[in-house]
C-alpha cells in the first residue's frame, strides 16, 4: 500500500454506509468486529468536518414486510425497520448536524444494497459539485461493495476505507473478494493515518 499521504480537497465528501444497531454486535443482523470501526469512522467524520467537507450517512431504512426479510421469503432476520432502534446509529456514534442522511431500501418489494439506489444522493452529489467519495462502513461484502459499484459507475472517484469497513462474510472470505473486486473497479485503499491531518 502506498505511504503517500492523502489530502483533502473542495470536491471530496464521506459516504459512510449503514452504521446502524442492528448491524452491530448484539443487533439482528449484528457484524463481528462491526463496533470496532466506530472509532475509526469518527475520525473520518472528524477530519472531514474540521474542513468543512459533505458528509453522507446511508442507511437501511425498511418497511416491516421488507423483501429481504425471511418472513418474506428473503435473505436475512427482519432488521432496519423504519423508525426502530434497530434502525438508528449506536449513542456512541454521534451524527455532525451537518450530515446528510440518506435513507434506502424503503420500498417493500425492492431490495437495495447501494447508496444510490432509488434515492436522491447522485443527485445531492451532483449540486454539491463532489467528484470523490470516501466510502466507509457496513458491510464490506453488500452495502459497501454495491455503493462503490454504483459510484464508480457513475464516474466519482473513489477512496476506500479500509481501516473502516466490516464484512458480514457468510462464506469466510466474501469481504477479503469484495476489497478486491472493489480495487480491481479502481477504488484506491485509503487509511486514516495516510489522511493529511
Amino acid at each position: 500500500m502506498s505511504s503517500m499521504r492523502e489530502e483533502l480537497y473542495v470536491g471530496d465528501a464521506l459516504l459512510l454506509a449503514d452504521v446502524q444497531n442492528d448491524f452491530l454486535p448484539g443487533g439482528a443482523l449484528g457484524v463481528k468486529g462491526g463496533d470496532e470501526i466506530l472509532p475509526v469512522l469518527r475520525g473520518y467524520m472528524d477530519r472531514f468536518r474540521s474542513r468543512g467537507l459533505p458528509i453522507f450517512l446511508s442507511r437501511d431504512w425498511h418497511p416491516p414486510n421488507h423483501c429481504s426479510f425471511r418472513e418474506q421469503g428473503g435473505l436475512w432476520p427482519i432488521h432496519c425497520v423504519a423508525g426502530s432502534t434497530g434502525a438508528q446509529p449506536p449513542d456512541s456514534f454521534p451524527i455532525p448536524e451537518q450530515a446528510t442522511i440518506i435513507q434506502k431500501a424503503t420500498l417493500p418489494d425492492k431490495e437495495a444494497y447501494s447508496a444510490f439506489q432509488d434515492t436522491p444522493l447522485h443527485k445531492l452529489l451532483q449540486a454539491a459539485g463532489i467528484a470523490r467519495l470516501f466510502i466507509g462502513g457496513l458491510a464490506t461484502d453488500y452495502c459497501v461493495l454495491n455503493t462503490v459499484k454504483d459510484a464508480r459507475a457513475l464516474g466519482y472517484h473513489v477512496c476506500l476505507l479500509t481501516d473502516a469497513i466490516k464484512a458480514v462474510n457468510l462464506t469466510w472470505d466474501d469481504g477479503r473478494k469484495a476489497e478486491e473486486a472493489m480495487i480491481r473497479l479502481g477504488a484506491i485503499p485509503t487509511r486514516l493515518e495516510g489522511l493529511a491531518a
